[in-house]
């Protein structure tokens, strides 16, 4: 006799709880065929703004779930340690990095102020580019290092970009760092990320890029680019959860990176001299510290409920392979900015764009829209005075038509 869905279900849930996150580990994705309704609830139709916050894909809410049921029963062990490699092994394989190369943050922003710390900015001096495409939410860091002394250049863009020559020009002798968003958060403009570094490395900078709008939506390759650090938040295409994050950085800066905190995690020995039936010791405690880059920046525990989300969601993306997910988003997006330009509406997102933003500026934008929209039972990122629409691996095209009739003419 064959075994039913429920059967299987029913036996996973017999099985030790290593077994079934190793079951959850190789499980294979679903069918690799857009769009992958399936693999989500029923009620992301009319959901366009996954880059806010992405719907948890249901298999990762399953693995979450087998977390869970550990952590309640206390019965068996959750193998922490096995998920987190694979987690690490499977993020470094999504961006080409080694995994020695990351460590574990709480979100793009403690990955971004990591590094400005390792760098010893302000206190080292220098000068810093950036630009205003990059996340809105640095505004306030480079505005403050600019007020203990840094040299902040800032880039506006044109035309919804930022010329790679503005980068020629600002990138000027005693620049230390670059620091953009490879995808921008605002409109979707993507930088051309290989030629900002070349031009920052000829110069002696460095270059950070924030992939938070860039993992999980198009192809990177840390290697091929030369990015020397990236980070990323989980929750939004890497179909995570809040507080658990990503920060890369190439193996070869590790011994010019300032360390400025000292924790537990970062340790790969440790033997103290102070407990009864220790050793005795010269020290408190013998430490030694980790050779990779969680030895450099880990701070204390992690998400480990968020570790199992990703353990499922990791292993999807790759199995569904980006440049398909690409590919697949490019006719949707042909499709809605035709739509939007219909009804008259200012796409600041430039043309030819393949990344899953798209924006419109629209004065009242949140209060001429969200009633119709609510209406219609359609969700996108509304801002006071803009727009943005974030089709996902689930989108399809009724539902770019179902937000287009739902909007007024301009």
């Amino acid at each position: 006799m064959g075994m039913t869905r429920r059967g299987v279900l029913a036996a996973a849930g017999a099985m030790p709880i290593a077994a079934q996150a190793a079951v959850a580990a190789k499980a294979a994705p679903p069918s690799a065929t857009f769009p992958q309704r399936t693999a989500f609830a029923p009620s992301v139709a009319g959901y366009l703004d996954s880059g806010t916050m992405h719907p948890v894909p249901l298999g990762a809410r399953a693995s979450v779930q087998r977390y869970l049921d550990q952590r309640t029963a206390m019965e068996g062990h959750y193998p922490t340690d096995e998920v987190e490699k694979r987690v690490k092994d499977n993020f470094a394989r999504l961006i080409n990095a080694s995994a020695e190369e990351i460590a574990f943050v709480q979100s793009t922003t403690a990955g971004e102020q990591l590094v400005i710390e390792a760098l010893d900015f302000p206190h080292g001096g220098g000068r810093i580019v950036t630009d205003t495409l990059h996340f809105f939410g640095s505004f306030y860091l480079y505005e403050e290092l600019a007020k203990q002394g840094v040299d902040v250049a800032w880039l506006r863009p044109e035309g919804g970009r930022i010329p790679v020559d503005a980068y020629e020009r600002a990138i000027t002798p005693g620049t230390r760092l670059v620091a953009l968003s490879l995808v921008s958060t605002y409109n979707g403009f993507e930088h051309d990320l290989k030629r900002v570094c070349e031009i920052a490395h000829a110069r002696g900078a460095l270059v950070y890029a924030d992939i938070i709008h860039a993992a999980g939506t198009i192809p990177i390759d840390v290697r091929a680019s030369g990015v020397d650090f990236a980070a990323s938040a989980s929750y939004k295409w890497l179909m995570g959860d809040f507080g658990l994050g990503f920060l890369y950085a190439r193996a070869d800066l590790r011994d010019r990176l300032k360390r400025t905190h000292f924790g537990y995690y970062q340790l790969a020995g440790f033997a103290p001299h102070v407990y009864p039936f220790d050793p005795p010791g010269d020290t408190i405690a013998d430490t030694t510290p980790r050779t990779d880059m969680e030895g450099l920046f880990a701070g204390g525990t992690r998400s480990h409920a968020v570790l199992a989300q990703l353990d499922w969601s990791l292993d999807y993306i790759l199995g569904l392979g980006v440049d398909r997910m690409t590919a697949y988003r490019m006719p949707l997006l042909a499709r809605l900015r035709e739509g939007l330009a219909a009804k008259g509406y200012a796409i600041v997102t430039p043309e030819g764009s393949r990344t899953p933003l798209v924006t419109c500026a629209l004065e009242g934008a949140y209060a001429k829209l969200s009633d119709p929209l609510k209406a219609a039972q359609v969700r996108i990122t509304l801002s006071r005075n803009r727009f943005r629409v974030c089709p996902s691996v689930f989108t399809e095209a009724q539902d770019i038509d179902r937000l287009v009739a739902a909007l007024p003419r301009v």
